[in-house]
């Protein structure tokens, strides 16, 4: 009787609440850049989508095929992750990222963009909350979509070991074999940032994981 008379009383002002709680989880879109297919799936242009990947196995989540790509929601310290990976090919990303923003009612400052970066040395990582396309396909589709360059991005160095006119060739080239052994270490690493940033915060994450984590040439044979 004492559990009816509550329930009448509270049970429908507890539902409320709860529903109110769920509505309030913070969440974030955290995307890998990189392009779709067998050809380029070991190639330095997606260390995004391995970063994603690396990000929902460390998450347990699972991913399905969505509208404009492969996603995955997952669950962290009271954060939720979409984990998105664009089937748009690199230079429309923009739209995938927009459309997933918007059906997510996710705000500009928790969209963490992942990508590869060869002015930066590889074993090397680089956050920032804003900044220039820098030549990147990927990021000049989301700046031309979003109308705006103020999002957070880690970019992954991939060092610019090429000769001349190769530029192309080695961005969508295959790692090495001393850059395939690194690797775990740089996607340890950066899946350890996107965590950071949605949990305690951009400048935090930017002053514990903006590092080079070892020598990024290859030992002389």
């Amino acid at each position: 009787m004492f559990n009816k008379l509550w329930q009448s009383l509270f049970g429908r002002h507890n539902q409320s609440i709860v529903k109110d709680e769920s509505e309030d989880i913070v969440k974030y879109l955290i995307v890998g850049l990189g392009n779709i297919g067998a050809e380029y799936e070991n190639t330095r242009h997606n260390i995004g989508f391995k970063v994603a990947d690396a990000l929902v196995e460390s998450l347990e989540g699972t991913y399905k095929s969505e509208r404009y790509g492969a996603v995955a929601s997952c669950k962290y310290k009271g954060r939720i992750y979409i984990v998105l990976k664009p089937n748009t090919y690199m230079n429309l990303s923009g739209q995938a990222i927009r459309y997933w923003m918007q059906k997510e009612k996710i705000e500009i400052q928790n969209l963490f963009v992942i990508l590869d970066d060869l002015n930066i040395d590889f074993g090397t990582i680089r956050i920032k909350g804003k900044g220039s396309a820098g030549g990147h396909n990927g990021l000049k589709s989301i700046e031309e979509e979003l109308a705006t360059s103020d999002y957070v991005r880690l970019r992954v160095g991939i060092g610019n070991n090429y000769s001349k006119g190769h530029q192309v060739n080695f961005v969508l080239g295959e790692w090495s074999r001393y850059e395939t052994e690194q690797l775990p270490k740089i996607m340890k690493h950066a899946v350890g940032a996107c965590k950071s940033f949605g949990f305690i915060g951009l400048e935090k994450t930017m002053t514990d994981f903006n590092k080079k984590l070892f020598a990024a040439d290859e030992p002389k044979k």
